[in-house]
């Protein structure tokens, strides 16, 4: 039998193919464009996602018995509002995660609601990304479009609604909309009324391993599978990551590196943090987590090289990077290119490069980049610290962990060693992991992680070097608040 993982991304989804033993047997990834209707918007089509996922079922399984394929596993890109009429047309294009619109509703729902009174409710402050701030944005600006509200889900529902039909979503997502009580796991009635919206049009919840329906009749027949292939309820990207990570027990802990950065730190019990400045969401284990996220991280490495440097490649602008050169570098990089989520939850921040010399070279800089993302992620785990709790290790994944000196950069500035999974496809191995367990090859997530996943590399810092990085932070500390009000102005 086979197993579909779906990771529905920001700028491309990819599918894979396990068998039962957790063997990656077959790939395939396609991009979709990525919107800026006005500076610091962010949106998609999500008909282009579906058009992918479709293209990928069928090449996935070209030439392999329908019956074979026993059950698929979605996780997606979090927080993105897509909204169905009661045609079950798409009302306007998905408003995503790095979309910054919401400045004046995430000050009014921090102020006026007030901080205190959202952690009651959702055990979350408002960040500009989340789903809630963007309901009353259309509320305000695009009433004609909020009347004809039928359905609200987030990206990865949409795609598990058109496989199914069912109108559904799984607890570690709807964490991250300001809509869920997460710790009693349940829409919290205050915080639908705020938004003006009815429960009815919000989806049922699930656990991520739970079975949601199977395929539509021209769903089999468009892809080729049969119509009793399993759907479960999946997981947004970072759960569905520590999934694929073995990220799962208390007090376990996972960096991922893609085009946002995220600290994510699973936990048996409910707990959050005083302040709202690291997330308190679900886990895909039936549990919970916190997170710190940064908007911006192994994409600021990919704008710096891509569009500024017009590089050849990555490895040949880190090339020159040695470990002599590590913690004294005089060029300092804030990567806010999206402004910033945790722990400052500031959209006016803005990326910049401090420090510079006539001496400053293209390699100071590319440095800049690395460890600036490092140090916006040491920002999320002094928080954490700070809450009594302790992370001895850390797994990393994510496209950015491929880089040997990036990974280095990261356990030498957060002075912790970093686990390397054999595997690095993240989100979509933990959501064919989920599909595995939703139809009984295993009995729960804990035991198909022992069963299935396996370390590559450990990275371990370096006293010297670690105790360079920790002045060059202590520098890195005093940035932002300097810039604050000009960024503000």
């Amino acid at each position: 039998m086979y197993y579909i993982g779906i990771d529905l991304g920001t700028t491309n989804v990819k599918l894979i193919l396990l068998d039962e033993k957790g063997q990656i047997c077959r790939s395939f990834s396609d991009t979709y464009p990525l919107d800026f209707p006005a500076p610091g918007w962010s949106e998609q089509s999500p008909e282009d996602w579906w058009e992918a996922v479709v293209k990928g079922l069928k090449t996935l399984t070209e030439g392999i018995p329908a019956k074979e394929i026993r059950g698929i596993g979605c996780g997606g890109q979090m927080h993105g509002l897509v909204v169905l009429d009661n045609e079950d047309r798409v009302i306007r294009p998905a408003i995503l995660w790095n979309d910054g619109r919401t400045a004046e509703e995430v000050e009014f729902l921090n102020s006026v609601v007030g901080t205190g009174h959202l952690m009651k409710e959702t055990a979350n402050i408002a960040f500009a990304g989340f789903t809630a701030p963007k309901l009353l944005w259309m509320r305000k600006h695009e009433p004609e479009n909020f009347k004809r509200i039928c359905k609200i889900m987030l990206p990865k529902d949409y795609i598990n609604y058109k496989l199914t039909g069912m109108h559904v979503t799984d607890y570690s997502d709807a964490g991250g909309m300001l809509l869920l009580d997460v710790e009693h796991r349940d829409w919290s009635e205050e915080m639908l009324s705020l938004c003006n919206i009815r429960r009815e049009q919000m989806p049922k919840l699930y656990e991520s391993y739970e079975v949601v329906g199977t395929l539509l009749p021209e769903v089999a027949a468009a892809t080729g599978l049969e119509e009793e292939t399993t759907v479960v309820a999946g997981a947004g990207d970072n759960a569905a990551a520590a999934i694929g990570t073995g990220t799962v027990k208390d007090g376990d802990c996972n960096i991922s590196l893609g085009t946002s950065g995220t600290l994510f730190i699973a936990s048996d019990r409910f707990t959050s943090v005083p302040g709202g400045s690291i997330h308190a969401f679900p886990h895909a284990t039936g549990k919970y987590h916190l997170m710190g996220c940064m908007l911006s991280a192994a994409s600021c490495n990919m704008w710096f090289c891509d569009d500024i440097l017009k590089a050849a490649s990555y490895a040949e602008e880190q090339a020159d990077i040695s470990e002599e050169d590590l913690g004294r570098n005089h060029v300092m990089f804030l990567p806010y290119l999206m402004g910033e989520r945790s722990p400052i939850n500031d959209t006016n921040a803005r990326g910049s490069f401090v420090g510079m010399r006539l001496d400053t070279t293209r390699k100071d800089m590319v440095q800049a980049v690395l460890e600036g993302v490092a140090f916006g992620l040491r920002d999320s785990l002094e928080v954490i610290k700070a809450r009594g709790l302790k992370v001895e290790t850390s797994g990393l994944c994510g496209g950015g962990s491929r880089s040997a000196l990036w990974q280095k950069i990261i356990a030498n500035v957060l002075g912790i060693p970093l686990t390397l999974p054999r595997t690095e496809e993240g989100p979509a191995y933990g959501g064919a992991m989920l599909a595995m367990v939703g139809t009984g090859l295993f009995a729960d997530v804990p035991s198909c992680c022992e069963a299935l996943l396996s370390l590559r590399g450990r990275v371990e810092p370096d006293p010297e070097i670690t105790a360079r990085y920790e002045k060059q932070y202590r520098k890195f500390r005093k940035l932002y608040p300097a810039l604050k009000n000009f960024f503000s102005e």
